[in-house]
């Protein structure tokens, strides 16, 4: 049993050093100088990890609380996988809540502070106020998450109709998280 607990420790112990050197690897230097004002990151942040996104979004026809005739898409949560320059897997992301956990145990959750707009058929891009991690590692002291550079994702255009309620689609998207820290 000893052996077996000091194998799992030390498996986890590789997994963080491996997730901390690879994103410690693509993280650095990132202008803000092209964004849109309202998803900035304020100053006194540093980029600590820099990942490419492949995923879904789900979304539910679902008919208006005021008013069962009118129906639109609603949003239902989001599933990715994020990774580094090489496309070594670091991140899940999945909701709701909206959750980034990082393969070495860390995790944060977060509050959207703002979007805009992005290509025609795209999600937003966004920032968000990340909320601590409850457990060391890659996510820790995680302070903004940033989403850009985004490709698909965004509720159909057709297809929810009152006899449609309860249907989900689920479209496929790509893009980059930007996870910051304070300086």
């Amino acid at each position: 049993m000893k052996n077996l607990n000091m194998r799992n420790g030390l498996q986890l112990t590789v997994a963080s050093i491996l997730v901390v050197a690879a994103s410690q690897s693509y993280a650095g230097s990132f202008s803000q100088d092209n964004l849109p004002k309202s998803i900035k990151v304020p100053a006194g942040n540093t980029l600590a990890m820099h990942t490419s996104a492949q995923g879904n979004i789900t979304w539910v026809c679902k008919a208006d609380e005021k008013n069962s005739k009118k129906v639109a898409w609603s949003f239902a949560g989001p599933r990715a996988i994020l990774s580094d320059n090489k496309g070594n897997h670091l991140v899940s992301y999945f909701g709701p809540p909206a959750t980034w956990e990082s393969l070495d145990g860390s995790s944060i959750t977060g509050k959207q502070l703002a979007v805009s707009p992005s290509a025609k058929g795209s999600i937003p891009m966004q920032l968000v106020k990340a909320n601590a991690s409850t457990r060391p590692g890659a996510l820790e002291g995680v302070t903004y998450i940033q989403r850009i550079n985004l490709q698909g994702g965004a509720a159909p255009m057709e297809g929810c109709s009152t006899d449609k309620v309860g249907h989900s689609v689920v479209v496929n998207y790509s893009g980059d998280y930007l996870f910051w820290k304070a300086k």
